[in-house]
């Protein structure tokens, strides 16, 4: 555990400004956000949302307005007609049980429409602070499969294998520093492994040879 410990205190170090990608100003607005940005950019996301809240911000506005109007508005982040269904159907849950709030339990959070444990792992940490898990995202899949920290495929069990290596101080970090360290130098096709700071923790040797 200790190396690992020393991987995440050198990312930390490599990447100051590390932290969420997508603009918010309130935990709805955030949830709306990171249910469009499954399979889409979150730049493309931060494009989209601006027009997006300007006609449509408050759960009431999203769960009666016409379906058509929000699948032309959230076109852009792509799979529309199914994410559309699924914030309107979240925000009439939000409405009819929560009072409109967005819940701060992952156990409530994981029963929203379009929500799964990744989704609500961002929730957690980003809306309310209260870092529970890791969202394991396609970076910090790659990551962690690359680096020997995990040999699971499904993001859910490789979140098991980090939080039996990771003391609950450094949730808060993982994410965006594994992110980060993806979109940098860790990239899908021809990662940088020179220019890697943490290259010597790496037991892809694959990678590391190339």
């Amino acid at each position: 555990m200790k190396q690992e410990i020393e991987m995440i205190e050198i990312l930390k170090k490599a990447y100051p400004d590390a932290k969420c990608s997508l603009d918010f100003d309130c935990p709805f607005h955030l949830l709306v956000a990171v249910i469009l940005s499954a399979q889409c950019t979150d730049e493309r996301v931060n494009k989209t949302t601006p027009s997006l809240f300007a006609k449509l911000s408050t759960p009431e506005d999203f769960a009666n307005c016409e379906l058509s109007l929000l699948e032309d508005l959230i076109h852009p982040c792509g799979f529309y007609h199914n994410k559309a269904k699924n914030i309107q159907a979240m925000a009439k849950l939000l409405l009819e049980k929560y009072d409109g709030k967005v819940p701060q339990t992952m156990e409530e959070l994981i029963l929203l429409p379009g929500v799964g444990r990744k989704t609500a792992n961002v929730m957690m940490l980003e809306a309310f602070h209260k870092p529970c898990g890791i969202a394991v995202d396609t970076h910090a899949k790659r990551l962690s499969n690359r680096i020997g920290l995990s040999s699971e495929k499904e993001p859910e069990k490789i979140e098991q294998d980090l939080l039996k290596i990771f003391p609950e101080k450094y949730l808060a970090d993982i994410n965006h520093l594994f992110i980060w360290h993806g979109r940098k130098i860790c990239t899908a096709p021809n990662p940088k492994c020179e220019q890697c700071p943490i290259q010597k923790y790496c037991k892809n040797k694959a990678i590391k040879n190339k």
